[in-house]
C-alpha cells in the first residue's frame, strides 16, 4: 500500500515546498556567483573605502558601508539577502557601481541576523539604520529628503516593510519575499522561528500598503514560488504607483548584474524613482 503525503501548503508537501524556497540549490553556479560577488565587492571597497562599518547601533552587525557620489545626490539604501540568516552586506558593495554612475549615493545595511535576532528585531534595525541616515547622511553629501530603499531576496522584503520611512521616497524590490506563510511552514523557519502572529505582522502583503512608488522586479528564471510571490504582491499593489518588472531569463543570483551595471534594469529603476 502507497503511503500518501501531506499537502502543507499550496498542494506542496514537505519536502517539494522546501525545495521551492531554495535559491542556492535552484541555480547550480551560485556559489561561483557568490565568490564573483565577493571579489567584485573588494575591489569596489578598495577604491570606496573611506566610509564603511559606520555604527547606527549597538550589536556587532549594526554598521553601515557608505559609498559616496562624486557630488551630492540622492542615496540608495540597500538590504542584502539571505533569508535574513546568512550573507553579509559585504558581498553586496559590487552593486553600488551602477547607482554610483549616475550620481547615486549607495549605503549597504547590515543588520543582525537569525537566530540571533527575530524578525521582527530584524525589521527594526533596519529601521533603525534608515533613521541613522535619515539624520547623517548628509555629511557625505547623500539627500536624505531622497532616500530610496532597495533590497534582494530578504532584502526585497525588508524593502517593502520600510517604504514609510521618513526621508524615503520610494523603493525597488528584488525578488522578494512578501507573504511569510511559506517561510513559517518550511525549513526556513528553523532558525526564523516565525510564530504565526509574527508571520502576519510582518507580512507587506497583509499589511496596509504603501502609497510610495514600489518597483517589484524578479528574474523569469527564478523558481516559480519567488515569481508568484512578487505578481501576488504586484497585483495587491496594483492601484498604487510603481509597477511589476519581470527580467527574462534571470534567475536569483544573475539578477543582480541589472543593479550593478551603469545601464542595467534595476539600475535604471532607480534612477526613475530617485528622478535622474
Amino acid at each position: 500500500m502507497t503511503t500518501g503525503v501531506t499537502a502543507i501548503y499550496r498542494g506542496m508537501d514537505q519536502a517539494a515546498l522546501d525545495a521551492g524556497y531554495n535559491n542556492t540549490l535552484a541555480v547550480r553556479e551560485s556559489s561561483a556567483l557568490l565568490q564573483d560577488f565577493d571579489e567584485r565587492s573588494a575591489a569596489l571597497r578598495d577604491a570606496n573605502g573611506e566610509h564603511l562599518d559606520l555604527r547606527y547601533g549597538p550589536a556587532p552587525r549594526n554598521r553601515i558601508d557608505y559609498f559616496a557620489a562624486d557630488k551630492p545626490g540622492p542615496l540608495l539604501i540597500f538590504i542584502h539577502g539571505g533569508y535574513w540568516q546568512i550573507r553579509a552586506k559585504e558581498t553586496f558593495s559590487f552593486l553600488a557601481a551602477g547607482p554610483l554612475a549616475h550620481g547615486v549615493h549607495v549605503a549597504m545595511i547590515g543588520y543582525t541576523l537569525a537566530p540571533d535576532a527575530t524578525l521582527t528585531e530584524i525589521v527594526a534595525e533596519v529601521r533603525a539604520a534608515i533613521a541613522w541616515l535619515k539624520n547623517n547622511a548628509a555629511e557625505f553629501g547623500g539627500d536624505t529628503e531622497r532616500m530610496i530603499v532597495s533590497g534582494w531576496s530578504a532584502g526585497g522584503h525588508l524593502t517593502a516593510m520600510c517604504l514609510d520611512e521618513p526621508g524615503v521616497i520610494g523603493g525597488v524590490a528584488i525578488s522578494g519575499i512578501y507573504d511569510l506563510e511559506p517561510v513559517r511552514l518550511s525549513y526556513l523557519n528553523d532558525k526564523l522561528r516565525l510564530s504565526g502572529e509574527e508571520e502576519m505582522a510582518l507580512s507587506p502583503l497583509h499589511l496596509p500598503l504603501s502609497a510610495k512608488p514600489l518597483t517589484i522586479t524578479y528574474g523569469t528564471g527564478e523558481l516559480p514560488e519567488l515569481q508568484r510571490q512578487s505578481e501576488q504582491f504586484g497585483e495587491a499593489r496594483r492601484s498604487l504607483p510603481g509597477e511589476v518588472v519581470p527580467l527574462p531569463q534571470l534567475n536569483h543570483f544573475t539578477i543582480l548584474k541589472e543593479l550593478a551595471a551603469m545601464d542595467g534594469a534595476i539600475t535604471r529603476e532607480v534612477c526613475a524613482i530617485a528622478g535622474i
